[in-house]
């Protein structure tokens, strides 16, 4: 900071240095102009008539046109006054030129006096802003710097900086409610495990218990699983795109419909599909499992007998659902991980929680984004625009 105060410093305190001199410049070059002719206006008159000078008569010289006009002269007075301007003219001239150069100096050491009050002031903010940011940590995040200044451009860095901050601060409270929710999600199942093996297995077991807890840590198994590979396209997806290719949305969406519909049937839901050719350039694995997660959770929370439309046009994806009312409140919680609409049941096929925050995490990957809204009647419509092409 200090650096920056300095170069700050010299620059302003150069310019005002600068126009100083050329201030006292021009006016020594428009006094020195005139002031010999105005002194010698000034003193001619006042001469004797016949001076000499140093016992010699001065024959009189040719008076200037103003001198003529308004003094009549007697031989030698003009030779005598042209000679006493001259004296007073350089006398005045070196007095200015001192006095010129006292105040010039004073000017200097005030203006830069003045520059480095003034890039303090500037440069305040900015230290606010640096002290700040060396002091933040995970524990202050919530600290703003609300600067108190006029609009202009430290007002916009501050309100900037403070933005980020709140960005900051949602992004890594996310992150901490990701990692409290999955550990809990994890740590669910091997409960599970560990109290079908204790409990299970003890005392000699008939064969009949045995294969019931079998399937129980099968099942168990297979919903971690399941979570831990959502997990992994989650951090997958949040990285971004490593590769892009052309994806026919309306193929992939007629193929996972294809492959929902003996679940769909299993429900007693109809899922209508109506597309037209669009294309996306992005990843196609990663487009499919956005797909495949708003139509299995269209079909899955759903009620016996009800619908499922997917449409699928230029402006993305849209997939909306018949089913229990959903409170317009906590929808857009649904895209943050292992939120739902209604409690866990720890029903086979649930799902962990994840289908929602790994499509708007996909979006985002694609440039896109997820939305939702309740539908009146019950259930959702989910929409995912992404940038598409014909």
């Amino acid at each position: 900071m200090n650096g920056e105060r300095a170069r700050l410093t010299a620059l302003y305190g150069g310019l005002l240095v600068l126009a100083g001199v050329l201030l006292m410049g021009g006016v020594y070059l428009l006094v020195s102009e005139d002031l010999y002719a105005n002194v010698l206006m000034a003193v001619a008159p006042t001469v004797p008539a016949g001076a000499v000078q140093r016992g010699v008569e001065v024959a009189p010289a040719l008076p200037t046109s103003a001198l003529a006009e308004t003094a009549v002269l007697q031989p030698g007075q003009y030779a005598m006054a042209q000679r006493v301007s001259t004296v007073a003219g350089d006398a005045a001239l070196n007095q200015l030129l001192t006095v010129s150069a006292i105040s010039l100096a004073a000017y200097s050491a005030l203006s830069v006096a003045m520059a480095w009050w003034m890039a303090g002031r500037v440069l305040r903010p900015v230290g606010v802003i640096t002290a700040r940011a060396r002091r933040l940590s995970g524990s202050n995040l919530h600290e703003r710097l609300a600067l108190k200044a006029p609009p202009g451009e430290l007002k916009e860095l501050a309100d900037t900086f403070d933005g980020m901050l709140d960005r900051i601060e949602e992004l890594v409270a996310a992150r901490q409610r990701f990692a409290a929710n999955a550990a809990h999600e994890l740590r669910t199942p091997l409960a599970v495990q560990r109290a079908a093996a204790e409990i299970g297995l003890a005392d000699d077991p008939s064969p009949e218990k045995v294969a019931w807890i079998r399937d129980k840590l099968i099942d168990t198994a297979a919903d971690s699983e399941q979570l831990i590979e959502g997990l992994l396209l989650l951090a997958v997806s949040d990285e971004g795109l490593r590769r892009r290719e052309r994806v026919a949305l309306d193929e992939t969406t007629a193929e996972v419909a294809g492959r929902l519909a003996a679940e769909a049937k299993t429900r007693s839901v109809t899922v209508e599909v109506s597309s037209r050719p669009v294309a996306v350039e992005g990843d196609a694995v990663l487009l499919d499992h956005l797909v495949h997660n708003l139509v299995a959770n269209a079909v899955r929370h759903n009620h016996p007998g009800g619908t499922v439309r997917v449409t699928v046009g230029a402006g993305g994806l849209e997939v909306s659902n018949t089913g229990p009312v959903v409170d317009p409140a906590t929808v857009p919680l649904l895209f943050e991980p292992f939120r739902r609409a209604q409690a866990r049941r720890h029903a086979p096929g649930e799902g962990a929680g994840l289908g929602l925050s790994i499509v708007a995490s996909v979006a985002r990957a694609h440039g896109g984004e997820a939305s939702a809204r309740a539908n009146p009647g019950g259930g959702l419509t989910a929409r995912v625009a992404l940038p598409t092409r014909r």
